[in-house]
Formats: C-alpha cells, sequence, structure tokens
C-alpha cells in the first residue's frame, strides 16, 4: 500500500467509497456524496490523501475541512477518513490518520475535530489510538433518515504546532 495526494482524478473512487460509507448509516449525516467541484470547495487544499494498493486501486482517504472562515480558526481543522470495506481491518485508515496529521501539521494546524456517531466504535477507536481524545458527547444534534443520533466529539491537539 501506498499513500499519495488526492486528486480529482481519484475522486470517483474516493465518492464510491464516501457512499459506501454513507450507506453503513453510521459514517455521516450526509446522504448524498456531492460531485467533485462542491467537494474540492469545502476541504482544504492541503492534507488530502488517498491509500492506494499495488494494482492502484484506493483503498481509502483522508482529508480535512476548515471548522470556520474566521482568522483564530485557521489552525484547526475537522478530519474525514473513510476506508473501502474490503480494505477495512488491514491498517489501512491508521496509516491514513498517521500520514494526515503528520501532513496537517506541516501545514500549520495544531488542532483536528472528529465528530463520530456513537455507534462507529472503529472510527472512535482509530482516533483514540492516533491520540484523540474524547471532547463531550452531542445528544440528538441532528436527524438521520429520520432518527435522532448522537455523536462523540473527539480532538487531538497537536505537541507542536501552536504550543508557544
Amino acid at each position: 500500500m501506498k499513500l499519495q495526494p488526492m486528486t480529482a482524478a481519484h475522486w470517483p473512487a474516493v465518492k464510491a467509497i464516501y457512499e459506501a460509507g454513507m450507506a453503513t448509516g453510521n459514517a455521516t449525516f450526509e446522504t448524498q456524496a456531492p460531485e467533485w467541484e462542491a467537494w474540492d470547495r469545502t476541504h482544504l487544499t492541503h492534507s488530502r490523501l488517498v491509500a492506494m494498493d499495488d494494482a492502484g486501486t484506493v483503498l481509502g482517504w483522508a482529508a480535512l475541512s476548515p471548522v470556520s472562515s474566521r482568522c483564530v480558526y485557521g489552525g484547526v481543522a475537522e478530519i474525514s477518513v473513510y476506508i473501502a470495506a474490503e480494505a477495512r481491518g488491514q491498517g489501512v485508515g491508521r496509516q491514513l490518520l498517521q500520514a494526515l496529521i503528520a501532513d496537517s501539521e506541516a501545514h500549520g494546524i495544531w488542532t483536528l475535530q472528529a465528530g463520530t456517531f456513537e455507534e462507529n466504535k472503529a472510527s472512535i477507536g482509530l482516533h483514540t489510538q492516533a491520540g484523540f481524545r474524547v471532547m463531550g458527547h452531542r445528544e440528538r444534534i441532528g436527524q438521520h433518515h429520520g432518527v435522532w443520533r448522537n455523536t462523540v466529539q473527539m480532538e487531538r491537539r497537536s505537541p507542536t504546532v501552536g504550543v508557544a
């Protein structure tokens, strides 16, 4: 497996993995994947990664979204990590998340945030292993397919960026 920057050429595979995550009902409040142009506008231009196998198949992806347009939050980003069903449990998420953390710090990000459905134990475990801590729980924060859902809010503060 190799990690590389995500480009528009990866979008069909990235979108398919995103849609498969949506279909689980425990990955996102979103119900429809956007087209590349819309996705591209809402994510930071750096820290976009795909994991590829030797045959060139996208196994997973990770990217960052800004949490606010206010300049004081310029070093805070929300993380997205999605792994193809057939690649789960093989360390793809761990490697993507570690690389995304390093890349985010290289671009001045001091805080990464993750909001995860409380039922998504695999995602919570992945983030915990990568140094994220639970900041709290949001109860009935939104409806997903007509059902109120709770989320676990997690955060990772960089030990090197924004400490001085």
